[in-house]
């Protein structure tokens, strides 16, 4: 009888235990963490503010609600640099700051907010010059880029502020980024050109790299920071392999189960009146990324989404006139 009641106690006891465990388990899991999008409704910031709100964080967006808003989030309405006093009573666990553009930026929200545990700021492969070193490493020097001109040393700008104010903030350096919701003018040409059944003018040779990073993958990677918060706080971020510009236009085309024709343009014309990218290679070192994330969305895979999502909004994106340049300049011949 002595030895079943301490076998019922030694039961219970584990039971109990177990019980615990479990229950802080679950409030573990339960908490809610509260995440500050500046932006929010325009590709990337639009993007992150819809992934954080399906994985279960309480978002806020921060904009002057002059476009829709995103399902499922609190929305701050105003201007960045004129919110006064009213972020002062308010704490994050995550600011998300998306749309910090230069110094300014960054002074001016690092001011206005009350408290927050975590700032991460996605900042652009542009800090780069184009005649760096390449790959380009999170060490490499960073220098005004004449492709991107200010755009860039802004960026710079904001990065150095940023970092004075809060040391252990984590910033992040795509390449060019894709996906669902994307508004530039970059895949949906090509897209344009395949439905319309157009031959393809290609600059050159095609065999251009280009180095990309779907905005789901910055996304999960944002939230691998947020939940393991590493030591490394500066990451370039992207597919660890570039694809030519002949193999990344016949991926566009295949969307649409098609094969494109090429018609080789000539270095002499400018890349840009005719073409999404400027003819400029660059390549990005993500091996620190890659230690926390090493899966990305397959490429094809990627377009291919892309492709459905342009099919229905394609009034979301900004086109440029690519296809009348070539139609007034290069239809003529003047193309070679």
């Amino acid at each position: 009888m002595l030895l079943r009641n301490k076998t019922n106690l030694y039961f219970t006891n584990k039971f109990v235990i177990l019980y615990i465990k479990l229950y802080f388990l679950m409030e573990k899991e339960t908490v809610v963490k509260t995440i500050l999008v500046t932006g929010g409704t325009t590709f990337v910031s639009k993007y992150v503010a819809e992934y954080f709100a399906e994985h279960a964080y309480e978002v806020y967006v921060l904009n002057r609600n002059t476009k829709p808003q995103v399902e499922g989030v609190t929305l701050i309405e105003g201007d960045r640099h004129e919110l006064g006093d009213r972020l002062k009573k308010m704490h994050f666990d995550v600011v998300a700051d998306i749309t910090a553009y230069n110094a300014r930026d960054i002074a001016g929200l690092c001011d206005a907010i009350g408290s927050f545990q975590q700032y991460l700021m996605i900042s652009s492969s542009a800090v780069y010059p184009e005649y760096g070193i390449q790959p380009f490493q999170e060490d490499s020097p960073k220098a005004e880029n004449k492709f991107w001109g200010t755009y860039g040393t802004d960026k710079t700008e904001a990065e150095n502020e940023l970092l004075k104010r809060i040391p252990d903030a984590y910033i992040l350096r795509p390449p060019y980024l894709y996906g669902p919701m994307n508004n530039v003018y970059r895949e949906a040409f090509v897209f344009d050109c395949a439905k319309s059944d157009r031959k393809f003018y290609l600059p050159g040779d095609g065999e251009m790299k280009l180095q990309f990073f779907h905005v789901k993958d910055l996304c999960r990677f944002m939230e691998i920071l947020i939940e393991t918060k590493p030591q490394e706080h500066i990451f370039n971020v992207g597919n660890a392999e570039s694809i030519s510009i002949k193999e990344w236009v016949t991926m566009c085309y295949n969307c649409f189960h098609k094969n494109p024709e090429f018609v080789k343009v000539s270095k002499n014309i400018e890349q840009r009146n005719y073409f999404s990218f400027y003819d400029y290679e660059y390549a990005l070192d993500v091996q620190k990324q890659q230690q926390l994330l090493p899966d990305t969305v397959p490429l094809a895979d990627g377009l291919m989404e892309c492709s459905s999502w342009y099919m229905d909004h394609e009034n979301e994106v900004k086109k440029k006139p690519y296809l009348q340049y070539i139609e007034e300049h290069m239809q003529n011949g003047t193309w070679y």
